[in-house]
């Protein structure tokens, strides 16, 4: 009796070991399997989408919401198309995401931060100049409720979520642009001239020379405080250092080279949309051929980025610098900026 106790003594703590050990297994097996999928789904998430036509996408916006082309339409229609695309991308809009994978990619989140500030951009210059016959004129009221909206937090999860705040913004960017292609209605409109060209322009070469200063930063630089240079009689409210050495850290370079990205992803389509709805005025200011020579200088910023990571050699060093090169088109394109607006002021 004693033995036949003792066998099913052990076959008993038999079974549970083997039990355990099957549920351990299961357990790793199910983690190995997530880690796999959310592997294989930030590679896919990890890319950046391809530059698309604007002329197209402009007909196809018109198209569907049964108005016509008019002046500003590819400016606006492109703007939509660039939020569209910010929020139905593969993986969709990932600055917010707080679960695997997203929640551990930082160079997607980064281009969406450069795409997002130049929709933000446009949309303030539509409000405040694109759409208005002088200063004095009254605001379009759908471009009021369009820049609110992207200037929504980015990070923002649930409660409400980012999405559905420029969502918001989409639609009533939409809906200006169906009053503008509406003709029997006249509550819109979009005006092609010089001094609005150059007042959208002024806020692109803020932003290209902010970039391009820390895109050069990347190996370090010794910087001289040239902020009162000019004007004898300039006051600043604190005092600073005469000469100073810039470095970006070594963890922010890849933050900054894709925000770089996604600032020029837009800024590509948004200039050619501009050479459509102002062409009339660049051709008479013969600054035609300068707006395109803007856009050829920014198009090798996308081209595809064979390193499995951003390198940050020196500047003659042995290895590449991906920094320094996307800095050096910017810095030509912001340079051509400047001309351009001179152009269109004086020519």
């Amino acid at each position: 009796m004693e033995f036949v106790d003792n066998l099913k003594t052990k076959v008993s703590d038999q079974l549970e070991t083997t039990s355990v050990s099957t549920g351990a297994r299961g357990i790793a097996g199910l983690l190995g399997a997530l880690i796999v999928s959310a592997s294989v789904l930030g590679f896919i998430w990890d890319n950046e989408p391809e530059l698309f036509n604007v002329v197209a996408q402009t007909n196809q916006v018109t198209t569907e919401l049964g108005v016509l082309n008019v002046t500003g339409s590819t400016t606006v229609a492109t703007t939509i198309t660039l939020a569209d695309t910010l929020l139905n991308k593969s993986g969709g809009f990932l600055t917010n995401d707080i679960v695997p994978p997203s929640v551990m990619m930082d160079n997607i989140p980064n281009w969406e931060f450069g795409v997002l500030v130049q929709i933000r951009d446009m949309a303030r210059t539509l409000r405040n100049n694109l759409s208005r016959s002088q200063s004095q004129s009254t605001e379009d009221e759908g471009l009021v409720t369009a820049e609110n909206q992207f200037y929504f937090d980015s990070d923002s999860w649930m409660l409400p979520e980012t999405e559905s705040e420029y969502q918001k913004g989409i639609s009533a960017l939409r809906d200006y642009l169906t009053r503008l292609g509406t003709t029997d209605k006249q509550s819109a409109q979009f005006y092609a001239r010089a001094d609005n060209l150059r007042t959208w322009l002024s806020e692109v070469e803020t932003r290209l020379g902010s970039l391009s200063q820390r895109l050069s930063a990347s190996v370090g630089k010794r910087q001289l405080d040239v902020s009162l240079a000019g004007d004898a009689a300039a006051e600043q409210s604190t005092t600073t250092r005469t000469e100073s050495h810039v470095q970006t850290a070594w963890t922010e370079l890849d933050d900054v080279f894709y925000e770089s990205r996604g600032t020029t992803y837009a800024l590509i389509h948004l200039l050619k949309a501009v050479e459509i709805d102002f062409r009339e005025v660049l051709e008479k200011k013969n600054a035609l051929i300068s707006l395109q020579q803007i856009i050829r200088e920014l198009e090798p910023t996308q081209d595809t980025l064979w390193s499995p990571v951003i390198l940050n050699g020196s500047g003659l060093g042995l290895v590449a610098n991906h920094s320094l090169v996307m800095g050096s088109h910017i810095s030509r394109a912001n340079a051509a900026i400047i001309d351009l607006r001179r152009l269109l002021q004086e020519g």
